[in-house]
């Protein structure tokens, strides 16, 4: 098994060692956006049975978008807002350790098969956002759970914010066989 797929694996069974590891390795930006790519892409794939071939474009960049937003608006709230003392990270920290968090979002290939969509999507959001906190805790030097659960919850939120803002200004989700 490769480094990659081996972290991608351990990220997904929520082990806090490899966030630790890609949050000290510069070298992993790369292998945390590609996580980020497959997952981006399983999401848009995913999303094809909402909205068609549009909708899987849309998805896919909403994913990427999305990891960057949230990426940056937990750094500023983890490290200006809500740091502990203790607290030490910079942008890329949170994006390589943010990166691998979005692994077990790899799952949303499966909400392509009919009647799944609801139920993996919402499997895949809870499972990435357990490992988010995970992500956030070990990047930020955090002793509390707590505190990475609210950094996590508040920048989600804001990012949501955010999307839903860029998806209507650009017209909305569009209906599905219209692209065909």
């Amino acid at each position: 098994m490769t480094p990659f797929v081996d972290r991608m694996i351990r990220a997904a069974k929520l082990d806090p060692h490899v966030y630790e590891e890609v949050e000290a390795d510069k070298s992993a930006m790369g292998q945390a956006m590609g996580v980020v790519m497959l997952s981006s892409l399983a999401g848009g794939i995913g999303f094809m049975q909402v909205a068609g071939l549009t909708g899987m474009v849309i998805g896919t960049v909403g994913s990427l978008l999305g990891w960057y937003v949230w990426a940056f608006l937990t750094y500023i709230i983890g490290t200006k807002l809500l740091p502990e003392p203790q607290t030490q990270a910079d942008h890329g920290e949170l994006l390589r350790t943010v990166g691998f968090s979005s692994a077990p979002g790899i799952i949303r290939i499966f909400a392509i098969i009919p009647g799944l969509n609801t139920i993996v999507n919402l499997l895949a959001g809870a499972w990435m956002l357990v490992a988010m906190v995970i992500a956030v805790r070990q990047a930020l030097d955090y002793h509390s759970t707590y505190r990475a659960i609210g950094v996590c919850l508040i920048g989600w939120l804001a990012q949501a914010a955010i999307l839903g803002l860029l998806v209507a200004m650009m017209g909305g989700i569009p209906e599905p066989g219209l692209d065909n």
